[in-house]
């Protein structure tokens, strides 16, 4: 039989932090081409924004100017940062009133600013956000943010700006944020030139037109060349004997209930009672007060500890560890009583290392982590990072 279409696997379940393995081989097998499917090797862009090699460049510009921010402290590039996996490497990121990179990054002596509210999501094939099992997927609509609040990577964009803690800062009030930012831009040359060469006309820079650039931008940084897309793609050694193992129990175990499609999630939210991080300083309610948030990508996960919407979970390991808690009828957040928690969690989890090895096929570090020298605005590239 076509191996690109049934696995069968012979091999002893190595159990992750115990030492129980099984008597006898095991004959494991799933249908990997009814559970799996590579990425596309290109992107759709909205009808309205299509990508261009000017306004790409325009928005890495802005993807690594502060001057995007009131304090001209921080840019995006500040929490998604290519060293980290377009992420910050914290459970929490910290925004305005920070200092260093990724998991070095603190606030700096005084500061009061509180944390940003949500582990930073990686922006790495972003581009692909609400793709379905079946690949389909409109940039359009894209579903953002681990409460689902915007839609598209346009809209998404320009939120950190008005965001207090992410960007915004004391400088600015959140109705004035965007109009001193593009009042900001429109006051430097380099800007005003790629604006209106980018977009045309007597007006190019303005809230439209900077979410489009960044947008651009974001919708190259691509990551779908991982093994396991070499290997549906037909590349029979792409994946080593125990992701091919890792990959059957995923599908065993049920994690592809919701982390499923070529993106490996549902884009819907479910309740997992995942204990609130005490740095917040307060209880974070999700989608609708509900306790509900988004499922992730597992795309790049490899590279984008730690893990939840709050970072509570540090490793690959402990992530199957909170499964394996929460599903023997736990409640880890007082806040979310465990008849409330969603009912597609099933009632066992292998804890394997084939499973974490099925994860890192999941990531391609061959991305863009080229970085400008400088930006137009002449602040430093990212932000307060040295």
């Amino acid at each position: 039989m076509n191996l690109l279409k049934t696995i069968a696997l012979l091999a002893g379940v190595a159990v992750y932090g115990l030492t129980i393995y099984a008597c006898q081989p095991t004959e494991l097998t799933v249908d990997i081409e009814q559970n799996f499917a590579a990425l596309p090797q290109t992107v759709l862009d909205p009808a309205d924004n299509p990508r261009t090699p000017g306004k790409v460049a325009l928005g890495k510009m802005l993807f690594y100017d502060p001057v995007l921010s009131g304090n001209k402290d921080v840019a995006c590039a500040t929490c998604h940062h290519p060293n980290f996996g377009y992420t910050d490497g914290l459970d929490l990121p910290i925004g305005v009133g920070g200092e260093g990179l990724g998991p070095n990054r603190h606030f700096s002596a005084g500061q009061t600013t509180p944390r940003t509210k949500r582990n930073t999501p990686t922006l790495l094939n972003v581009a692909f956000n609400g793709m379905n099992t079946r690949g389909q997927y409109d940039p359009a609509t894209a579903p953002m943010f681990f409460d689902l609040r915007a839609r598209s990577l346009e809209s998404q964009s320009l939120m950190p700006i008005t965001t207090f803690e992410e960007m915004r800062g004391h400088v600015f009030t959140e109705a004035s944020a965007i109009d001193s930012v593009l009042a900001r831009l429109r006051a430097i040359p380099a800007y005003r030139t790629s604006f209106t060469t980018v977009f045309g006309g007597s007006a190019a820079i303005s809230a439209q037109t900077l979410g489009k650039a960044l947008a651009a931008y974001e919708r190259t940084l691509l990551a779908n060349n991982a093994p396991i897309d070499r290997y549906l793609r037909g590349d029979r050694a792409a994946m080593t004997p125990a992701q091919k193992r890792g990959m059957v129990l995923f599908v065993q175990n049920g994690c592809n209930t919701c982390h499923n499609g070529p993106m490996f999630s549902d884009y819907k939210t479910h309740v997992l009672g995942v204990a609130d991080n005490d740095k917040l300083g307060y209880t974070d309610t999700g989608s609708n007060g509900a306790y509900a948030f988004r499922t992730p990508s597992l795309r790049n996960s490899a590279l984008t500890a730690p893990y939840m919407h709050n970072g509570k979970q540090q490793s690959l390991a402990d992530v199957l560890v909170f499964y394996d808690v929460v599903k023997d009828g736990t409640q880890l957040n007082s806040n979310v009583p465990v008849a409330r928690l969603d009912s597609l969690l099933r009632p066992r989890v292998t804890r394997s290392n084939d499973l974490i090895e099925f994860l890192h096929a999941l990531t391609d570090t061959t991305f863009d982590k080229s970085i400008p020298a400088s930006v137009p605005s002449g602040l430093p590239v990212g932000g307060t990072i040295q």
